[in-house]
């Protein structure tokens, strides 16, 4: 409990500054703590401090809050009073019971807890809650008060309550709106409200409608495609379900598209059918409806087949993307998959078109970068192509809060090394003593020590991320990072020093826990450790107790059937599942399981990889086609989880490598090539699970 006392103390000090009088002294800052412990203790249901309310009064509310306990909240906040953790007490209590509670009640927590993360997600609670019954006088106390403006749906009831004062809107607000509703995947009162506010205001034609319900139906979100097509045409309902039951049936059953809804719903049931069969959607655009549509819905269809075409790594998809005759009539989504279905047939030319067609910020993504300027160094003709390409790589190498799976590739075909950025300067002991004095990161901390880690990861992240626009500074963050490196909570370690923009410090943000361990088990088989620590950084970021949403456990996220079967294939004796959630067990088991991936897919680091993230079947099928070189390979991946979970493991990877060994490296090599098994070659992968 070392490590609890010692967060405890300053903050239970410093109750008095939390719960009401926040005046006093600058929000965040508590007296000097004692000094750091060495070690992080495992949290206990224990008293902190003589007097102080025992921790599990916390860890109780905590559990009826997700039952939604009323009455049981309302009889234990009582004894959580003078906690340090009070305001998370007193937030779940008020949140169980904000749909009938008080206005008073709500103003008094944001009064008593000024200042605090609880504070504003509380208002966040109750502004959505407002918009939702559009009590914008509510609304609108409260909205400019909030600090964190991330939430798309308030933003959406923003705008909405400024239509209701009678403001009218602007095409900024339009955009904002349109941009928050098609990035919302699931359908909710706010964005859909404030699109039909809009619609009925003239700034947001219908066409932006229909493409939120391209979307949804592409999504496979049928009632978000009837919402957002209901906003312009009610009464075509019954033929979006008619088009997510069977698109090709109601394809096949019409002749004509006649007014602009019926175009707009055969261009519908070609997305929806593109999804379930993209060469059928390809048939019925070529014999009948290609030229029923106007020219940017047909390219738009075209688009939307050569996507399903490329997630299904046909050799089809650039053909089905050569039929598009204006590249700006595609979503910078579909140019994405246009890109990668042109680096996958090898033709640099159409790379090339698609990005630069694509908008901002995609156009400044990392990738397409890249990819623009190998284009242009695969297509140049002159001196003055090449240095065109060689600007691209630059722009990417010049990047020095960034030293990413594109950064990376970029410094290579410059020539240039891979090694270990210089350090930022060392910390100064007033910028150390600025996080270690942090109420905020303390209690973040405490919470994430209880077992409280969503919680605490959440408040971690406000003060970093979200307390002032644009989060903590550069030295702040080095410093919060350091914070938590120094208490061995190593995900919000990394957190925050990987938002650090003008330096990178990578003791931090690549750090080496359990290293006797990890290093004696990688040598045992020989596996490389870098290749290990890349892996479990991506996989579990070092909390020893992670859960996935599917029941992986631990640092390296070990399935319990992956577990029984590598424990057999390694002799392992006695093994019960339960046993992968030990430290030693689950980084034996998971090594292991990773070396004979890599084993079985012929030494290939991104194809164990991604069989490690998404099953070997899966690997198999992906390596089919042409031989390709493994960014490219690594780059179609249908899935975004494991293209992006490959991408950042081999990154790691070659970070790691350059730590450990202080010698300059090559991700190229790592990815090497990847393609079909030569004629008569055993498929050595088959027997892993």
């Amino acid at each position: 409990m070392l490590f609890l006392k010692k967060i405890l103390t300053p903050l239970c000090a410093a109750c008095a500054l939390i719960f009401g009088q926040a005046q006093a002294q600058p929000a965040g800052q508590v007296p000097p703590p004692l000094p750091d412990p060495p070690v992080r203790s495992a949290p206990a249901a224990v008293s902190a401090l003589p007097g102080a309310p025992a921790d599990s009064v916390l860890l109780d509310m905590r559990e009826a809050f997700r039952r939604s306990d009323k009455a049981r909240l309302a009889s234990l906040l009582p004894a959580a009073r003078g906690h340090a953790l009070e305001p998370w007490a007193a937030y779940w209590e008020l949140k169980a019971r904000l749909e009938e509670a008080n206005p008073l009640d709500v103003q008094d927590f944001l009064t008593r807890y000024a200042g605090t993360y609880q504070e504003d997600r509380l208002r966040n609670d109750w502004l959505l809650l407002s918009g939702k019954r559009r009590d914008w006088a509510a609304f609108n106390a409260e909205y400019p008060r909030f600090r964190m403006r991330d939430d798309r749906e308030v933003r959406c009831y923003a705008a909405a309550a400024d239509i209701a004062a009678g403001k009218t809107p602007s095409k900024d607000v339009a955009e904002q709106v349109r941009r928050d509703w098609f990035a919302q995947r699931d359908q909710d009162d706010g964005c859909l409200y404030a699109a039909g506010l809009l619609h009925q205001a003239g700034v947001l034609p219908y066409q932006e409608l229909w493409k939120k319900a391209r979307l949804a139906l592409e999504a496979n979100r049928a009632s978000l495609a009837r919402a957002a097509v209901a906003l312009d045409a009610p009464q075509v309902a019954p033929d979006v379900a008619a088009i997510q039951q069977n698109p090709l049936r109601y394809l096949t059953s019409r002749a004509a598209v006649g007014t602009h809804k019926g175009q707009e719903l055969v261009v519908l049931a070609i997305i929806k059918l593109a999804t379930q069969n993209a060469d059928q959607a390809a048939q019925q655009l070529d014999s009948k409806w290609s030229v029923q549509l106007s020219p940017d819905d047909r390219n738009v269809a075209w688009g939307v087949v050569g996507k399903w075409a490329a997630l299904s790594l046909s050799d089809q998809a650039n053909t089905y993307f050569g039929k598009v005759t204006r590249d700006a009539d595609l979503s910078d989504d579909l140019l994405a998959w246009k890109t990668r279905a042109a680096l996958r047939a090898g033709d640099w030319r159409a790379v090339q078109r698609a990005v630069d067609a694509m908008r901002e910020p995609a156009a400044d993504d990392g990738a397409w970068v890249y990819w623009r300027a190998r284009a242009q160094l695969a297509l140049a003709r002159s001196d003055a192509d090449r240095a065109a390409a060689r600007s691209g790589f630059e722009r990417l190498a010049a990047n020095p809060g960034s030293l990413g799976f594109y950064e990376k590739l970029a410094l290579e075909e410059l020539g240039r090394p891979i090694s270990v950025p210089p350090a930022p300067a060392p910390l100064l002991a007033d910028e150390r003593e600025g996080a270690r004095r942090h109420i905020g990161l303390n209690r973040a901390l405490l919470a994430i020590a209880l077992g409280l880690r969503a919680d605490g990861v959440r408040e971690w992240n406000y003060w970093t991320n979200l307390h002032v626009p644009g989060g903590m500074g550069d030295r702040e963050l080095l410093a919060a990072a350091d914070f938590a490196c120094a208490r061995q909570v190593w995900d919000r370690c990394i957190n925050a020093s990987e938002r650090t923009k003008s330096f990178m410090d990578f003791s931090q943000r690549f750090p080496t826990p359990h290293r006797d361990t990890v290093l004696r088990q990688s040598q045992a088989i020989g596996l490389d450790p870098a290749y290990v620590y890349g892996l479990i950084r991506q996989e579990s970021r070092f909390v020893m107790d992670a859960r996935s949403g599917v029941g992986a456990s631990g640092l390296m996220q070990v399935m319990p059937a992956t577990a029984r079967w590598t424990a057999r294939k390694i002799g392992l004796d006695g093994f019960v599942p339960s046993q992968i959630n030990d430290r030693d067990t689950n980084i034996l088991i998971g090594t292991s399981y990773l070396k004979l991936a890599l084993d079985d897919f012929q030494r290939s680091m991104p194809m164990a990889a991604a069989a490690y993230n998404a099953g070997p079947g899966r690997p198999r099928n992906w390596r089919n086609g042409p031989v390709l070189e493994g960014a490219i390979w690594a780059e179609n991946i249908p899935f975004g989880e494991t293209r992006d979970y490959v991408k950042k493991v081999l990154s790691n990877t070659t970070d790691y490598a350059a730590l450990f060994s202080g010698q300059p490296q090559s991700l190229k090599s790592r990815l090497g090539q990847i393609g079909p098994l030569a004629p008569g070659e055993p498929d050595l992968s088959r027997d892993l699970p």
